[in-house]
């Protein structure tokens, strides 16, 4: 497998967690019962499941509320496109073993 097939799928698996972990928080709060930490939320985005993550939040109906995740979360996405979109226009060529 090359390395792309293997971002693809740590890409697929991270932002799956983003969304369940969303997911999950929500009915734990309906049921009043332990949290997830919204740390934890953020390291999951930051990690690359912010696609999941800001997706699970608006279908939960989930943490819209704070205006740190209802813009941060978006916010972090934004620039992982950006870095992304950055990496293949640079000069530089990238190669893997």
């Amino acid at each position: 497998m090359s390395v792309i097939s293997y971002l693809v799928i740590y890409l697929a698996i991270i932002n799956l967690i983003g969304f369940a972990i969303m997911g999950i928080d929500k009915l734990k709060a309906k049921k009043r019962a332990w949290r997830i930490p919204e740390s934890t939320l953020f390291v999951i985005a930051i990690i690359g499941g912010s696609l999941g993550t800001t997706i699970g939040m608006h279908i939960f109906h989930h943490k819209t509320r704070h205006w740190y995740f209802l813009y941060g979360m978006p916010a972090i996405l934004l620039m992982q496109i950006a870095l992304v979109v950055l990496l293949m226009y640079l000069p530089i060529e990238f190669t893997f073993l």
